[in-house]
């Protein structure tokens, strides 16, 4: 059976990521809320019938553009979000034989948990 995931993680793998994938959900928190203000503020405008372009639809833009950018780090590492609130991810992984995530938690220290692909959070197993 093909594996839906090209890339899989040891959990030393998984691990190693760790302090860098801090940083990156810091930084899609900081981006979002910019990107809330600018949204404020073009909302005001149109509100008052104002012109939207300028300064703040291009700021706008490029809030949008260097949050894609971020999510791209996740996405070519096939590691997947699957809450952004609570900072939660999963590693694809095989564990004997067996294509599973490490599923870890921002305020968790390190990986200690799995499960199965369609099983999510209410699945998770020790490792």
């Amino acid at each position: 059976m093909p594996y839906r995931y090209h890339k899989h993680y040891t959990r030393e793998e998984a691990r190693a990521l760790l302090p860098e994938i801090r940083l990156w959900l810091k930084r899609i928190a900081t981006l979002r809320e910019t990107l809330e203000k600018y949204e404020q503020r073009v909302t005001a405008l149109m509100a008052d019938r104002n012109d939207v372009g300028g300064e703040t639809v291009n700021s706008l833009v490029r809030t949008l553009a260097d949050i894609r950018e971020v999510f791209c780090e996740f996405q070519k590492r096939d590691i997947q979000i699957k809450d952004l609130e609570r900072g939660l991810i999963d590693f694809p992984a095989i564990i004997g034989g067996k294509e599973v995530f490490l599923c870890w938690e921002q305020d968790e220290d390190d990986i200690e948990f799995w499960h199965e692909l369609d099983a999510g959070f209410a699945g998770r197993e020790p490792l």
